[in-house]
């Protein structure tokens, strides 16, 4: 393909910038970024839990957020990275993806706001959390906030209130083509605002990422599983010995004189 009829050359500035140069340099930030992180610091690859200093909003919103957020990631991932020819081949139409896709999103969605704003109030009506709060923290909370209630919006605006927008023919097109090396920022340039400013707002958390708490996700503690038991006592029971005054000194296990 001559570089006169590329798809590149026919778009204007702003969406090269936005939908092509925007992407790829949150990417390489988000690679470097964590490469960096780790060689630097290791002590700080942490979520820097705050149970000790409060635990009743903790206690419910964590699981909240947590359990929806896999579930709106794996949404994503099949929506975004999976091609609709894939999943009609194995049997699934358009109509019951859809279905299934805003019914089990909405659930996610729902539980992911919920927690995500049970954290955020911790941090801001917890006296102990708000002073301990980071820098980082401040960036990634409302960075956080804004993509999650944005993708919400698309989906409540244009999925549940009004007649239903396939973006698996445009946002995704666009997605899978940056992995490709084949960017086309014409597919998504015609998608609607709120999934625009979804996208925008994911690729900044994406290189906010390696600079904040999110690392912890790499550091799943799975080599738990096959650690070996610790042992903390001894199976037999120590001698006891008599500690009266009268009691002649006796030699400990050890050899070492007991002490009275």
């Amino acid at each position: 393909m001559s570089a006169s009829s590329s798809p590149l050359t026919a778009m204007h500035g702003t969406d090269l910038l936005l939908w092509v140069a925007v992407p790829y340099i949150c990417l390489a930030v988000f690679v470097v970024g964590h490469v960096w992180r780790f060689r630097k610091d290791q002590f700080g690859w942490t979520s820097r839990t705050s149970q000790l200093l409060e635990h009743r909003w903790l206690r419910w919103g964590s699981p909240l957020f947590h359990l929806g957020a896999f579930a709106v990631i794996a949404g994503h991932v099949v929506g975004l990275a999976v091609p609709a020819a894939w999943t009609e081949a194995v049997g699934i139409g358009e109509h019951t993806y859809h279905t299934v896709a805003v019914a089990l999103g909405s659930v996610a969605g729902a539980a992911m706001v919920v927690g995500l704003g049970m954290l955020s109030a911790r941090r801001l009506l917890a006296p102990r959390i708000r002073t301990r709060t980071s820098s980082s923290d401040k960036v990634l909370f409302p960075l956080l906030a804004a993509t999650v209630l944005l993708g919400i919006a698309a989906t409540v605006v244009h999925n549940i209130a009004g007649g239903g927008y396939d973006y698996r023919s445009t946002v995704s097109v666009w997605f899978r083509g940056l992995f490709l090396l084949q960017p086309e920022p014409g597919a998504i340039s015609g998608a609607p605002l709120l999934f625009q400013l979804h996208a925008l707002t994911a690729c900044l958390l994406f290189a906010a990422w390696p600079f904040t708490r999110l690392v912890h996700v790499w550091s799943a503690p799975v080599g738990y599983l096959r650690r070996p038991y610790l042992v903390y006592r001894r199976k037999q029971a120590a001698p006891a010995y008599d500690r009266s005054p009268a009691a002649p000194a006796r030699r400990g296990p050890a050899g070492a004189k007991a002490s009275r």
